[in-house]
């Protein structure tokens, strides 16, 4: 029998038949034609971005953080060891430098130029985290209309696309939470040591944006190490190679990603870790008609700070998908030690809860909740979840799913408006 060929084989006769990159495009040109709606709004969101980014003026840290990114090129380059004397050298820089690279690749001089491309860029990353958190919805639940709802539930929060121009610390450090929980779904669905190894790497460009990163990292170490002690002696030395992988990928990557780090790496990353959770700086905050330092919030802080900014479609049915998260879990709860769905249900649930936690216990924070932006990412997820669960309880009672849908495009449209 003949081999058939695909329209990609049959396009670009450099390509062997089986050659990983031809399986590559394919399945490129496959997302591009299943998945047209995603790729549209994101698009249709560019658009719209681009014709307002001149609407948004600089972030009142955006010269400090300028000025960080260029102390650790001119360290890198050799041309300064300013760095080691600098009052924020424990900040991570990758994306303040590359956002500097950028700038200096197309020799900006004059500083609209300079916030406008920062704006731009910035946003784009945004554009990118939506689009990874379509496609982890869609790997969770096998949905397209779920996937959107998700994309949706990112897209429109009103606080952080205003965020999403100017903030170039913590919109970046949302957008990179999201695509590296799609990592860590990917590295667990695929289970290969080439997997855990860009897991580890994603993970540690993560943690060198914000420390909080390393909250991933461990939650993987965690889950593998149980997944492991769960297998057969056939599986398990296969298993401890995965471990091995995305702990050495993510240590490599966050100390290449830090020069500060690169003498005296763990004297210097136990500094780093210290400041990030008590700021050397705090500013007193208004809450509930009083005034309260930076390191004294409530517990209530931060779920104050999000109820009030959060739609209501997305707090919504993120309290819905929560509350059936948590009671499955309790139901099923020989699923919570292996790697099932609800397993990654229950880590998108402790992304959100253990911050809020963190800050109750004396973790430093200040302006807002803008420090706890990137629980939003989980939060999406546990809202998609709800929109199922309302969808799947329809269906059991006789009613259209559809209805749940037109519920949460309410939501989106008023939103919208």
């Amino acid at each position: 029998m003949a081999h058939r060929q695909t329209d990609t084989q049959q396009s670009d006769p450099y390509i062997m038949p089986d050659h990983p990159l031809a399986r590559g495009i394919a399945r490129g040109r496959t997302w591009l034609t299943r998945h047209y709606a995603a790729w549209l709004a994101c698009l249709l969101c560019g658009v719209a971005g681009a014709a307002v980014l001149d609407d948004y003026d600089a972030f009142i840290d955006a010269p400090m953080q300028r000025e960080t990114a260029a102390i650790t090129l001119d360290y890198v380059g050799g041309r300064s060891d300013a760095l080691l004397r600098y009052e924020d050298r424990t900040y991570g820089a990758i994306v303040e430098a590359s956002l500097l690279g950028a700038e200096r690749l197309l020799g900006l001089q004059d500083s609209r130029s300079v916030y406008l491309l920062r704006h731009l860029l910035t946003h784009l990353l945004f554009l990118a985290g939506g689009l990874g958190g379509y496609a982890l919805a869609f790997r969770l639940y096998r949905r397209r209309g779920l996937a959107l709802v998700a994309l949706s539930l990112y897209l429109l929060h009103p606080r952080l696309y205003a965020h999403s121009f100017f903030n170039s610390k913590d919109l970046p450090f949302l957008s990179l939470f999201m695509l590296a929980l799609l990592l860590l779904h990917w590295a667990f669905r695929r289970g290969s040591v080439k997997a855990f190894l860009l897991c580890g790497v994603g993970i540690g460009a993560l943690s060198n944006a914000r420390p909080a990163g390393l909250m991933l990292l461990g939650a993987g170490l965690v889950l593998r190490t149980l997944d492991g002690l769960q297998a057969d002696r056939s599986a398990r030395h296969h298993i401890w190679q995965t471990v091995g992988a995305l702990a050495m990928a993510g240590a490599v990557t966050i100390y290449a990603l830090m020069p500060y780090l690169w003498q005296d790496p763990l004297r210097r990353f136990a500094e780093s870790l210290g400041l990030s959770f008590e700021l050397p700086y705090t500013v007193r905050q208004l809450f509930r008609g009083r005034y309260v330092w930076g390191s004294e919030l409530p517990f209530e802080y931060v779920p104050v700070w999000f109820a009030i900014t959060a739609p209501w479609a997305m707090l919504g049915f993120g309290l819905l998908g929560s509350a059936v998260t948590v009671r499955r879990g309790l139901r099923q709860r020989a699923a919570l030690v292996r790697n099932t769905r609800l397993r990654f249900e229950w880590l998108l649930l402790a992304c959100c809860v253990v911050p809020v936690l963190a800050v109750g216990s004396g973790v430093t924070i200040h302006s807002g909740w803008r420090h706890m932006y990137f629980i939003v990412a989980p939060f999406c997820l546990l809202a998609t979840g709800g929109v199922r669960a309302l969808a799947d309880a329809a269906r059991r009672v006789g009613q259209r799913a559809g209805r749940a849908y037109g519920l949460a495009g309410v939501g989106a449209g008023a939103t919208l408006a």
